[in-house]
């Protein structure tokens, strides 16, 4: 086995690797055999300022000669360049759990409005249009948890079997464990058969978490590609994060501001929909008016509703007793614009949560564009920020941002939770892998910023005494 990290090295976002693995099937004419080219995410690069001229660049591999692409989950950075590998002549197969299928439409389909106004804006061509969603779409096919599946014959005629876990990252979301027979010859020329497996994490859920079920483990893995967001930190602990949030609400409330919740369409909306539900019912919290100001964020909780079976057993029983988590009092989705620019008409004290998480378009950067100047008013950061996103300006304390070409102060209070990040933190990061210490050989630690993956990496060459390292982008390493 052979995997080049394409892009999603020294960055958090940008997912996409390359993953050569068995042996194809001799050509008609006796040709030699090639390796099956696998790739693991084909997602955009987002925050940076380079950002756009990486998305627009050809992959560094003919996406002619791919032959499959799985995808761990439908986040933007997983999912986001899809299209333009099958415009630039993929013809593949797609496999994802089928939550990961319907969500990555969502975003997919949000994205192309997206870039036909960046287009518009620096006067190029789109990276693509809505044709080559659709044709993405095609092209996928689902496959379920805890089966091992065989890939184009399995173990038998150089193929490989692929075994589906549940990453706790957000619905659907999956590590792919990859499996493969290898004829090895020693030094005297005798062979024997082996198998090997490698396993991409995708993004690690920051278990437990309100309505998702646990992480769960890699026990058997070999190789390991894993993500690093936030190997170099922790979050606050899991059991003070409603506190927190429900003392920001009381504090904007007393002030008689404006709660700006910069939120992600998928499983960030969800959660706290969750949380305000249980304070709102509980009346820890006046009943306040509360917006849910995105469309996509409106049609993924519709996905999730219909989702119940992959939700943790406590959530799943809540739902049973009656109560509908994502429905209370005051609550109201805003799916219009007509809707949206209604919102602002509306007396204080109230909650927004929109679009985009970093603050890097969507329906929330006109929210922050008023309510910012206001001290009164609160933005409540419960996501990463990376660096370059107006999310991350706004966390680092910048008096004055600029939103959407006009200079707007920021004199709002400005908090932050990371205890609802949908991320593990570095203590369960390196906990993850302890699960599975025995049998890996090689642990590959891969988005995360620099030195936050770098650090990471050390930590578990020092805790766990492993051969943990930081990959260089563009790289072949052999396994």
């Amino acid at each position: 086995m052979k995997v080049t990290f394409a892009s999603g090295v020294d960055t958090v976002t940008g997912a996409n690797f390359l993953l050569e693995i068995g042996r194809k099937p001799a050509t008609k004419g006796g040709v030699g055999e090639e390796s099956w080219r696998v790739l693991i995410d084909c997602g955009m690069v987002q925050g940076e300022q380079t950002a756009m001229k990486e998305n627009h660049e050809p992959f560094i591999y003919d996406a002619k000669t791919v032959d499959m692409l799985f995808v761990t989950h439908a986040h933007l950075d997983h999912v986001g360049r899809i299209p333009k590998l099958v415009k630039d002549g993929f013809s593949g197969v797609i496999y994802s759990t089928l939550e990961t299928m319907e969500l990555g439409k969502l975003i997919m389909e949000d994205a192309v409005t997206l870039i036909d106004k960046e287009a518009r804006q620096e006067g190029i061509l789109p990276l693509y249009g809505i044709a080559d969603v659709e044709a993405a779409l095609r092209l996928w096919k689902t496959i379920p948890y805890h089966v091992e599946t065989p890939i184009e014959g399995g173990h038998s005629a150089g193929g490989f079997s692929v075994y589906l876990r549940d990453a706790g990252h957000i619905l659907g979301s999956t590590m792919y464990r990859f499996s493969v027979k290898e004829e090895i010859h020693d030094k005297k020329g005798i062979s024997k058969i082996v198998e090997k497996n490698i396993v991409f994490t995708g993004d690690l859920g920051n278990t437990p978490t309100p309505i998702l079920r646990d992480t769960e483990s890699i026990e058997g893995a070999e190789y390991v590609v894993m993500e690093s967001v936030y190997g170099d930190r922790n979050h606050e602990p899991k059991d003070q994060r409603r506190a927190q949030l429900q003392r920001v609400i009381k504090d904007t409330i007393l002030r008689g501001g404006t709660l700006i919740i910069p939120a992600f369409s998928v499983e960030r909306t969800q959660v706290l929909l969750y949380e305000l539900n249980a304070l709102v019912e509980a009346k820890v919290i006046p009943s306040i008016p509360i917006f849910v100001d995105s469309p996509l964020a409106i049609k993924v909780t519709d996905i999730y509703k219909a989702s119940k079976s992959l939700f943790n057993p406590a959530a799943q029983a809540q739902i049973a007793r009656g109560d509908d988590i994502f429905s209370f009092p005051n609550l109201m989705y805003t799916m219009t614009g007509e809707e949206s620019r209604s919102i602002d008409h509306a007396r204080a004290p109230k909650i927004i949560l929109a679009g985009s998480g970093m603050s890097m378009g969507g329906r929330v950067t006109h929210h922050e564009a008023i309510y910012l100047p206001d001290p009164k008013n609160t933005i409540l950061l419960v996501g990463f920020q990376p660096i370059g996103t107006l999310g991350r300006r706004i966390l680092d304390g910048l008096r004055e941002v600029n939103i959407n070409g006009v200079k707007t102060p920021v004199n709002a209070r400005i908090e932050s939770i990371m205890g609802y990040s949908a991320h593990k933190d570095s203590d369960s990061l390196v906990e993850f892998v302890r699960t599975a210490q025995s049998t890996i050989k090689r642990v590959f630690v891969v988005m995360g910023e620099p030195k936050t993956a770098a650090f990471l990496a050390q930590r578990l060459h020092h805790d766990l005494g492993l051969d943990a390292v930081h990959p260089t982008g563009r790289v072949t390493y052999e396994i």
